[in-house]
C-alpha cells in the first residue's frame, strides 16, 4: 500500500488526536462515553500507525504519549512560583462555629462558603502554557515540590491540551478509586508483594515511580479544585472557578456547594460524614473556603494557611476488639493469606469479626498475638484491616505468634520466593489451590457454572469425582447425587449448567484456566487476537507485547504457561470433552458490517429476563453493535425492562427515553442474526 503523504498524515493525526481526547474525556472525566472500546481502539491504533510512519508528528500531547514507557533517572525540584498553603484544621461543630466568627469579625460581615470534600490523595500543581500541559509537581514542603510531569501524562483525567489556548496553573488531588485500590492490593498479595495501607499511599507510591508504565497502570484520576495562576481567566468566586475549570476540561468534584450560613455547611458535613462509605473514592473530610475571591483577598494568610479556609477533619473509623485468633489459607496461586479472627465489633456502618493481616511480615513488623487488643479499621473504608495492637492491654503471659513453616493444607514446607514477603506453598497438587482453581474455573467472568460453588467443588474433590477442571466435563447425575444436599433437580440443573459452558466463547476458558496476569479483559484480547486456544498456546512472546494493552509480564506469564506439557494435556482433554476452544464473538472489524436496531446504540437491561441471563442478553446485544450499560442517563437509547422493574424503568419513563419488553429484544436479536 503507498504510504500516506505527509500533509494528509498531518491533517489525519489532528483529526484523530481531537476525537480520541474528547472520547477520553467524556469516558475519564464526564463518566459517559459515547463510542464503545472497539471504536477508541481502533482509531488509537491508527493513530499510532501514523506517528509510527511520521515520527515527526509526534507532539506532547497525543494520547498515545499517555502510555509511559519512560525510565525516569530521578525527579527534579520544582520551586512553586506561587505556595501551596496547608490548611488549619477543625474537628467540631463548635470549632467550625470559631472559625466563621473570626471570618465575619474580620471583615464586618456574614460570607457565603464554597463546601467541597477532602479527598485523601496527593496535592499535584499542572502548569499549562498557551493550552498545553507543560509541568505538573507534588506539592512537597509547600515551597519546593518534585516534578512528576510524565508519570502525570499518563493520568487519564488530566488534559494534556485544554478547549482553550490559555496559561494557568491548577492544583488538586490525585488519588486512587476504591475499586482500583482493593484490585492492587490483591494482585500485590498473589505476587508475594507488600501491600499498601490505604489509597492515599498506593497513589503517592504510583506516582512517584521511576518507570511511568507502572503509573500508567495504576488507574489513577484526579479531581482539580484551586485556580493558582488565573491567566485571563475572571473567576470572582470559588464556585465559578470550579465550573471554569470544568469547561476548560478539568475533572472537578460534582459534590461542591455553596452554603450561606454555617448551618447549611454542617449540614453538609454530617451528611458526607454518614454516606462516605458510598463515594468510589476515599474522603477524609470537608473542606470549607470563603466563597467570594475578594472577600478571601481582604481575609490573606497567616505564615503557614489562609485564614479563608480551614478543613474539618472527619473522626477516624477505628474500633477496638480482641483477637482470638489467625486462620491461614492458601489461594489459587499458593500465596499463603493470614486472617484476623476478632470479637465482632460495629464498624463504619456494618459489624466485622475478621481482618486482613495481609503476610507473615506485616503479622511480625507489628507483633501481633493471640488475645491481644487490637484497634481495628477500614482501609479505604472497605477492608478491615488492624492498625495496631494495644499494648498496654496485653496479657501478661503473651508469646509471639509462631508463623507457619508448613502449608496448612498439604503440610508442604513454605517458602518466599524471588525475595517476596509472602509465604508460598509450591506444591502443584496442593489440594487449597486446586479447589481455588476450581472456583475460579466456574466463577462467573470464567465459565460462569451455576450450581457449583466452592462447597460443592470441595466435596466433588474431597470424593475424588474431580481432579482438575477438565473433570467437571466428565460428570454423571449418579455422582453429583453422592454429594451432600445435591438432590435430583439440583444434580439437573449442574449438569445443564455444564453442558452449556462447553459451548462458550473461548475468552472465558482462557479466563478460567487461570493464567498469571491474565484478567478477563486481558483473555477477550487474546481471544479475538488469536481466534482459538491452541493458536494461543503457540504464540510467540513479541506477538502477544504487540497488542495494545497487552505488555511483557503479560507475554511471559503466557508463554511459560504453555511450555507445561500438563497444560497441553489439560487442553486435549477439555477438547475432548466438548468444550469449545475457539472464539466466537464478533470482531471490532466485523461490526462495521453488522445492521441491527442495537447497533451504536446504548443499552439498560433492568428487571429479570425469563429467556436468557442477563449475561446472556448484555453478550448477544455487543455482537450487534450495542453498549450495555448500568445506569440509565439522557444518553441511553432504550431501556430492556424485564420482570418487577424498579427505579430504572421509571427514570427512563421520566425522561422520554424509548422502553422494550424482552420480547421485543429477543424478536430485535433474532431478526438481525436473519439478516
Amino acid at each position: 500500500m503507498e504510504p500516506m503523504p505527509f500533509q494528509t498524515a498531518e491533517s489525519r493525526v489532528a483529526e484523530l488526536r481531537a476525537e480520541l481526547n474528547q472520547y477520553a474525556h467524556e469516558y475519564y472525566v464526564q463518566d459517559q462515553p459515547s463510542v464503545e472500546d472497539f471504536v477508541y481502539d481502533k482509531k488509537y491504533q491508527e493513530l499510532v500507525e501514523i506517528e509510527t510512519e511520521y515520527p515527526d508528528l509526534i507532539t506532547p500531547e497525543s494520547p498515545t504519549q499517555r502510555v509511559g514507557g519512560k525510565v525516569l533517572e530521578g525527579f527534579e525540584k520544582v520551586v512553586h512560583d506561587i505556595p501551596l498553603y496547608s490548611l488549619n484544621d477543625v474537628f467540631s461543630k463548635e470549632e467550625l462555629i470559631a472559625f466563621d466568627e473570626r471570618v465575619k469579625k474580620a471583615v464586618g460581615h456574614s460570607v457565603s462558603y464554597c463546601v467541597e470534600l477532602k479527598i485523601d490523595g496527593l496535592s499535584i500543581s499542572l502548569k499549562y502554557e498557551n493550552g498545553i500541559f507543560v509541568q505538573g509537581a507534588t506539592r512537597g514542603d509547600g515551597s519546593v515540590g518534585e516534578n512528576i510531569t510524565e508519570n502525570l501524562k499518563t493520568v487519564k483525567s488530566i488534559p494534556i491540551r485544554l478547549k482553550e489556548p490559555l496559561s494557568i496553573e491548577v492544583r488538586g488531588e490525585c488519588y486512587m478509586p476504591k475499586s482500583s485500590f482493593v484490585n492492587l492490593n490483591q494482585q500485590r498479595e498473589e505476587e508475594g508483594k507488600d501491600v499498601f495501607a490505604n489509597p492515599r499511599n498506593a497513589a503517592a507510591g504510583s506516582l512517584r515511580q521511576l518507570d511511568t508504565r507502572i503509573a500508567a497502570k495504576r488507574n489513577l484520576s484526579t479531581f482539580l479544585y484551586t485556580l493558582a495562576d488565573f491567566g485571563p481567566l475572571e473567576s470572582t468566586t470559588q464556585d465559578h472557578a470550579l465550573n471554569e475549570m470544568a469547561r476548560l476540561g478539568f475533572r472537578t468534584n460534582p459534590e461542591h456547594r455553596v452554603c450561606e450560613t454555617i448551618e447549611e455547611v454542617w449540614e453538609y458535613i454530617e451528611k458526607f460524614h454518614e454516606t462516605r462509605n458510598q463515594l468510589p473514592y476515599e474522603i477524609d473530610g470537608i473542606v470549607i473556603k470563603v466563597n467570594e475571591f475578594s472577600v478571601q483577598d481582604d481575609l490573606g494568610f497567616t505564615v503557614k494557611a489562609p485564614r479563608w479556609a480551614t478543613a474539618y477533619k472527619f473522626p477516624p473509623e477505628e474500633a477496638q476488639t480482641t483477637l482470638v485468633a489467625i486462620d491461614w489459607t492458601i489461594g489459587r496461586t499458593g500465596v499463603l493469606t493470614p486472617t484476623a479472627i476478632m470479637e465482632p465489633v460495629r464498624l463504619a456502618g456494618t459489624t466485622v469479626g475478621r481482618a486482613s493481616l495481609h503476610n507473615s511480615d506485616y503479622i511480625e513488623k507489628k507483633d501481633i498475638r493471640l488475645k491481644d487488643t487490637i484497634l481495628v479499621y477500614k482501609a479505604g473504608d472497605i477492608i478491615p484491616e488492624v492498625a495496631q495492637v494495644i499494648l498496654e492491654k496485653r496479657p501478661a503471659d503473651s508469646e509471639p505468634y509462631p508463623v507457619p513453616t508448613r502449608c496448612p493444607v498439604c503440610e508442604s514446607e513454605l517458602v518466599h520466593l524471588d525475595e517476596e514477603v509472602a509465604l508460598r506453598c509450591i506444591n502443584p497438587k496442593c489440594p487449597a489451590q486446586i479447589k481455588e482453581g476450581l472456583s475460579h474455573f466456574v466463577s462467573r467472568n470464567a465459565m460462569n457454572i451455576d450450581g457449583l460453588g466452592p462447597r460443592v467443588l470441595a466435596q466433588m474433590f474431597d470424593k475424588g469425582l474431580v481432579s482438575d477442571v477438565a473433570d467437571l466435563y466428565a460428570l454423571d447425575k449418579e455422582q453429583l447425587l453422592t454429594l451432600d444436599k445435591i438432590k435430583d433437580k439440583s444434580a439437573e440443573n449442574i449438569l445443564q449448567a455444564i453442558d452449556a459452558s462447553r459451548e462458550n466463547s473461548v475468552e472465558r476458558l482462557i479466563f478460567g484456566l487461570g493464567i498469571r496476569h491474565v484478567g478477563a479483559k486481558a483473555a477477550g484480547i487474546l481471544a479475538e487476537h488469536f481466534g482459538s486456544l491452541t493458536a494461543l498456546s503457540k504464540a510467540e512472546k513479541e506477538e502477544i507485547v504487540s497488542l495494545n494493552t497487552m505488555g511483557e509480564t503479560i507475554a511471559d506469564s503466557v508463554v511459560t504457561y504453555f511450555e507445561n506439557e500438563e497444560v497441553h494435556e489439560l487442553m486435549q482433554e477439555l477438547e475432548d470433552r466438548g468444550v469449545n476452544l475457539a472464539y466466537k464473538g464478533i470482531r471490532a472489524s466485523q461490526l462495521e458490517n453488522v445492521e441491527s436496531p442495537f447497533k451504536d446504540k446504548t443499552i439498560v437491561l433492568t428487571g429479570k429476563l425469563v429467556e436468557y441471563t442477563r449475561e446472556d442478553a448484555k453478550e448477544k446485544i455487543q455482537n450487534l453493535g450495542g453498549k450495555v450499560t448500568g445506569s440509565v442517563s439522557k444518553k441511553t437509547d432504550i431501556v430492556v425492562a424485564g420482570e418487577e422493574a424498579g427505579s430504572k424503568l421509571t427514570k427512563a419513563q421520566g425522561l422520554g427515553i424509548e422502553v422494550w419488553d424482552e420480547q421485543q429484544m429477543i424478536q430485535a436479536i433474532e431478526e438481525s442474526h436473519q439478516e
